[in-house]
């Protein structure tokens, strides 16, 4: 029987290096081949979403952890921050001192000292995964400019670096109506903050994919390794965390496999018989 197949990518279809497995390239394509459909569903704005991704051979995207909905070049669901709700986030975000950069499906666009502060981050986070640092915040996030404007209309969501917990908190009590999260870390350790459109979230858009094609949740199946992907796992009926994944994530999951460094995803295809006999 086909199955809709919703796929996270930084930690799950790549690594923490930003690395394509040819393992997991394989197992998608081999997946399409047999009637499968196959989403990436991710917290990256499609601007984020590198050619490379795209050549994997996948049916659409959700992206911006769901405010952005596309199935075969059709704009299924498209939320953003509306222009005044950008400007008061930039203009807190400004007051706070916080360096931060705004998702937008084309392009991403860096506060004025974004490179200059993110660099110790980004040595952490790939560090904290067993894995080299980066050396710059151009060569992670793909298709990021510096001294573009930044009161826009467009803004899928606003990525900040937290300097403390505090931050976070202080964003919720600020934007009570916006939806808030963490990311590039776990728990009190996470290195970025976000602030989105109210009611976003990666379930809501498996939900609204669902009922663009017609298709019915005992037919999906999530892939994915962090927190973020929880609500996923709940819209679908199966759930599989990676051996990576964050430990939150793998209490509500159906099933585990390996790491992504070591062909998880292609193991878990393999287990779920979603290759080709």
């Amino acid at each position: 029987m086909p199955r809709i197949l919703f796929i996270d990518v930084d930690g799950t279809l790549v690594d923490y290096h930003n690395r394509l497995p040819g393992s997991a390239v394989a197992a998608v394509r081999a997946a399409r081949s047999a009637g499968h459909r196959v989403y990436l569903c991710t917290g990256r704005s499609r601007a984020e979403v590198s050619p490379d991704l795209w050549d994997v051979g996948v049916d659409g995207l959700v992206g911006g952890n769901g405010s952005y909905v596309e199935d075969a070049g059709q704009v299924v669901l498209h939320q953003t921050l509306s222009a005044g709700q950008c400007r008061a986030i930039v203009d807190w975000l400004h007051s706070r001192g916080l360096e931060f950069y705004l998702e937008t499906n084309d392009g991403l666009f860096a506060s004025e000292r974004f490179e200059e502060a993110s660099a110790p981050l980004l040595a952490r986070y790939p560090a904290r995964n067993g894995e080299p640092a980066p050396t710059t915040s151009s060569a992670v996030f793909h298709g990021m400019t510096f001294g573009g404007p930044l009161h826009r209309a467009d803004v899928n969501k606003v990525s900040y670096i937290l300097t403390s917990r505090s931050d976070h908190l202080a964003a919720m009590e600020a934007f009570p109506d916006l939806q808030h999260g963490t990311w590039g870390g776990r728990d009190t350790d996470a290195l970025f903050g976000d602030v989105g459109p109210a009611g976003i979230t990666k379930a809501g858009a498996v939900e609204a994919l669902l009922e663009h094609l017609g298709a019915d949740r005992k037919d999906t199946i999530a892939f994915g390794d962090a927190a973020v992907d929880i609500p996923m796992f709940q819209a679908c009926a199966v759930g599989v965390a990676m051996g990576n994944a964050s430990d939150d994530l793998k209490t509500v999951a159906t099933h585990l496999t390996t790491d992504v460094e070591n062909d998880g995803l292609a193991h878990a295809f393999a287990q779920l018989h979603l290759l080709p006999e």
